[in-house]
């Protein structure tokens, strides 16, 4: 196994580790909603703190259910993703492209001959 596959076993084990173990140790339990986002548990925390607190503005689309909330999230994270991998994907190509034209260059010319 080579250096490099081993390296993406180990980060993969640690991702698996991680999504995992949350679920297997319980955390969580003692709440409502075990796994909610950070924007509801600044919600709570907030009324917890200033009852009478009223935010500044109100969102321009609330979503009618979590499912369609969650699916919009979803959407979201795979828009970057997609974003993300073109980016990637886009300047890795530019890369090989001038390897090639650099090797292509520096390597002689064989269908040109020389008259003596």
């Amino acid at each position: 196994m080579s250096r490099n596959a081993k390296i993406n076993a180990l980060l993969l084990f640690v991702v698996a580790a991680l999504a995992v173990l949350p679920l297997a140790l319980g955390l969580g339990d003692h709440k409502e909603e075990p796994f909610t986002g950070a924007d509801a548990e600044a919600e709570t925390a907030i009324t917890e703190i200033e009852p009478d607190y009223e935010p500044w503005f109100s969102p321009l689309y609330e979503p009618p259910s979590g499912e369609i909330e969650s699916a919009l999230f979803a959407l979201q994270a795979a828009l970057g993703a997609g974003v993300l991998a073109y980016y990637f994907g886009l300047h890795r190509g530019r890369r090989q492209g001038e390897e090639r034209a650099r090797a292509g260059l520096d390597a002689p010319d064989e269908s040109v001959t020389e008259r003596a």
